[in-house]
């Protein structure tokens, strides 16, 4: 496992109500995982602590098996391996122009200037950014903000990359080239987690689904076994995607339809025609 958390808890100063609570969860390497739930359930606390921005109260995180530290030195090397994005990128960016601003991490870590230049117009290429190298941060649109602040965390080359809600406030087209973008980093090695309430990007894109409610971990597994769970969803308030309610209506039309097949009237809709859309639906 590439990161751990081992019955961890985390309150915030003032509440009454831990964000998280006993909640242990292996990130596997390699993959592409989704974090599930309402707001407050624990999604971003899951994050900052899995960076060092916080630290648990209790339990123990590991990184690729050792315990975290938090000393200076140590959470400086971890932010090398384990990259945030956050959900709103006025948090993220902080430099006058994106060139700068991309340049910032690899600056702080007291690289040569030539190999920071190099990182730096490769991290730009990558990411399509030519014509903005030079733009101040304040004048880009959201959607560039997002594409920059993931620029920030990549050009460090981190093993992990998490993502708080990265397609909130997207349109459908800069969600599609987001998401595409992501297939790519995730392709080359890099695993990803994100958070989302998207449940149709949920379904489609990870490989491995978190659930969390109330800070704890209720559901965890491939796309296709969490959302079986319709009745464990449907009592937290989740729901499933879309395409299984489409499904689902599809199936009682038919089988209350007098002129279907015997099997048909019996089943519903095909188990294997079934399927047969649901893995459609996700290869997209």
């Amino acid at each position: 496992m590439l990161l751990a958390f081992e019955h961890i808890d985390y309150t915030y100063p003032g509440s009454p109500q831990p964000a998280v609570q006993n909640l242990t969860l292996r990130l596997p390497a390699g993959k592409r995982c989704v974090l599930l739930g309402h707001n407050g359930c624990g999604k971003t606390t899951l994050f900052l602590l899995a960076n060092g921005l916080y630290k648990p109260q209790r339990g123990v995180i590991r990184w690729q098996g050792a315990p975290l530290q938090y000393d200076r030195a140590s959470l400086m090397a971890l932010r090398q391996h384990v990259g945030l994005v956050f959900q709103d990128p006025e948090q993220q960016l902080v430099a006058s122009s994106v060139e700068e601003d991309i340049s910032y991490g690899l600056c702080n870590l007291g690289l040569p200037d030539a190999e920071v230049n190099r990182k730096v117009s490769e991290a730009i290429a990558h990411f399509n950014l030519s014509e903005l190298a030079s733009r101040p941060v304040h004048h880009l649109s959201l959607g560039q903000k997002k594409r920059v602040s993931l620029a920030d965390v990549m050009v460090l080359q981190p093993k992990l990359l998490l993502l708080d809600e990265p397609t909130a406030y997207l349109d459908r087209l800069h969600t599609r080239d987001l998401m595409a973008k992501l297939h790519q980093i995730q392709a080359a090695g890099t695993t990803i987690a994100l958070s989302t309430h998207d449940l149709d990007l949920a379904y489609c894109w990870a490989d491995w689904i978190f659930v969390l409610n109330e800070g704890q971990l209720v559901l965890e597994g491939t796309p296709q076994d969490v959302f079986a769970q319709r009745e464990t969803l449907e009592q937290i308030h989740l729901g499933v995607p879309l395409v299984f309610d489409v499904l689902d209506k599809v199936a009682d039309a038919l089988s209350k339809d007098s002129q279907t097949t015997e099997e048909s009237a019996r089943h519903g809709l095909p188990e294997t025609l079934r399927q047969r859309i649901l893995d459609s639906f996700r290869a997209g």
